[in-house]
């Protein structure tokens, strides 16, 4: 078992952030990967995000 690369858990991260993470992709996270990764890309999505709402919101208004 080898663990899984940063593009999978990105898009891991980004579906589970939407709710369309599948059974499949979440064993796989569980089973293989560390939880150091999920944590850092979770933060900065996060933060991408929260700026994302803060740059639409100062462009609106």
């Amino acid at each position: 078992m080898s663990r899984p690369g940063w593009l999978h858990v990105v898009k891991s991260v980004v579906a589970a952030g939407i709710g369309v993470q599948s059974e499949k992709n979440r064993k796989i996270d569980f089973q293989q990967g560390v939880w150091y990764q999920y944590a850092i890309v979770g933060v900065v999505a996060t933060a991408l995000f929260i700026f994302a709402l803060v740059m639409v919101v100062s462009l609106v208004v």
